[in-house]
């Protein structure tokens, strides 16, 4: 996917991508009782987003701690479809799914059931050291059964994931080339270290000049003050813990927050 496809598939130069982060859904330890509350949540922080200017959304299952590495159950997936749907008849801005720890071909299944444009997927080529055991490349799956059942859905796939470690004598820029060449994703991700963390700058600007025609997202740590500094190399962004209350990722959509970093790169 070249950078001309990426602004093309999102409508707006440069896209501001936020996360719509699910409440704990229904089998997770934390689940709250209320599948009609988290439903509603997801709505609400999904339209606040689009109403103050992001060019696209990624729902994703952010409160189902701890994460399952690989296969979430069926209830997880059918409640993502659900409330992916509802969002997808309320706005029409592009939608991916992120099925966390890393189970792409249940977000692929549900990118596809409800019409949405791409998926992200956190392991996506070599291995890593998680917080959930050793995640490994889900490329030679997904990339075949995308070509199977017809979808035209994206792969959006991370570079160094956060909370993870790579293997021990694997170059970033080696990576990156390997991921968008040999994996075959449509864009790469360059996020800090943890969730909201910041993105070494150098990093960026690596795999910015080993991919220079390839998508590239910054996917963590935007702010007003660093989004110009990200876009001179990233062609769009993917932001969820600035937009929350307080800056802090398990809290809802804070309207005024979106307006302000859409404000700033606009100017």
């Amino acid at each position: 996917m070249t950078r001309r496809e990426l602004q093309a598939l999102f409508g707006h130069k440069p896209p501001v991508i936020g996360m719509v982060h699910l409440l704990p859904l229904p089998g997770s330890p934390q689940f709250g009782g209320d599948l009609q509350a988290v439903h509603e949540a997801a709505l609400q922080d999904a339209q606040a987003l689009v109403e103050g200017g992001v060019s696209g959304l990624i729902i994703e299952n952010f409160g189902d701690l701890p994460f399952y590495p690989d296969h979430v159950p069926a209830e997880t997936v059918a409640v993502m479809t659900a409330i992916a749907q509802d969002i997808r008849r309320q706005t029409d801005v592009p939608i991916g799914i992120n099925v966390l720890r890393n189970d792409a071909r249940a977000a692929l299944a549900i990118a596809g059931a409800v019409g949405a444009q791409f998926i992200r997927v956190n392991v996506f080529g070599y291995a890593y050291v998680t917080d959930q055991g050793v995640l490994e490349s889900r490329a030679h799956e997904i990339m075949r059964l995308r070509r199977w059942l017809g979808f035209e859905v994206r792969v959006f796939a991370d570079l160094f994931v956060k909370h993870a470690v790579p293997p021990g004598r694997l170059a970033l820029a080696q990576a990156a080339y390997d991921l968008a060449h040999r994996s075959l994703a449509d864009a790469v991700i360059v996020s800090g270290d943890i969730t909201g963390g910041e993105i070494a700058l150098d990093d960026l600007a690596t795999v910015r000049n080993r991919l220079p025609e390839v998508a590239i997202l910054a996917g963590s740590g935007a702010t007003p003050e660093n989004v110009n500094t990200l876009l001179k190399h990233a062609d769009g962004l993917i932001v969820g813990s600035y937009f929350k209350k307080d800056r802090r990722a398990r809290n809802r959509v804070d309207a005024t927050r979106v307006r302000q970093l859409i404000d700033t790169i606009e100017r």
